[in-house]
């Protein structure tokens, strides 16, 4: 489980500032934008809030909602800070995916009330951040905040499919996020791609010539 050692640590190294986890989601499927977001939290996290975090992928879709639905009210509250970021699919097709993940990132942070002290990142990558940061690799398995950044990002992106699942049926969206399981494959095959895919994939690519085939 996620504590709150390394930003404690962060805390003291900056007398007091404020450290914001920074975390991503959707840098694998398919389909869709990717979707980042910062979190800073306070000195002192509610334990009952605190009990809540962890690896997004650790959790199950109804534990992720309870959680995001506890950092919206502690964020309505004034206790802790929130900024969501992403980068588009045409985005991801002109500077990869890897440097989308990494903007996003960077929009996430920039959408804070206020610039932290320092961020810690999940990850090896460094986003182009104006604040001190420290990545930090497993962080969403490690950090409370960056595990509060990785469920707002999941969640988010999740709803974000699921109102294109209304308007591009039979890709599965609300179901697979955009993901490469066999169903959105099979869809890809007989429907072919819609402008939300990442036509810079390889393996979207792929599936789209096949059509012709």
């Amino acid at each position: 489980m996620p504590d709150y050692a390394l930003e404690s640590a962060a805390m003291k190294s900056f007398a007091g500032g404020r450290v914001a986890g920074v975390d991503e989601a959707g840098r694998g499927p398919l389909a869709g934008p990717v979707l980042a977001a910062a979190v800073v939290l306070p000195r002192r996290v509610p334990r009952g809030l605190a009990a809540l975090l962890d690896d997004s992928k650790k959790l199950d879709a109804a534990q992720r909602d309870t959680a995001f639905a506890a950092l919206r009210a502690a964020q309505a509250a004034g206790l802790i800070e929130i900024g969501v970021g992403a980068a588009s699919v045409p985005e991801i097709g002109r500077i990869n995916i890897l440097r989308a993940a990494l903007l996003a990132m960077a929009r996430a942070v920039a959408r804070l009330p206020a610039p932290p002290d320092l961020a810690l990142v999940d990850g090896n990558q460094p986003p182009p951040l104006t604040c001190t940061l420290r990545c930090v690799i497993g962080g969403d398995a490690q950090c409370l905040s960056i595990a509060a950044a990785s469920i707002v990002a999941k969640v988010l992106r999740d709803r974000a499919m699921t109102r294109l699942a209304r308007r591009w049926p039979g890709y599965g969206w609300e179901t697979n996020a955009g993901y490469a399981t066999q169903s959105h494959r099979a869809a890809l095959l007989r429907l072919g791609p819609t402008r939300h895919h990442r036509t810079a994939f390889g393996s979207v690519r792929q599936l789209a010539l096949a059509i012709g085939d």
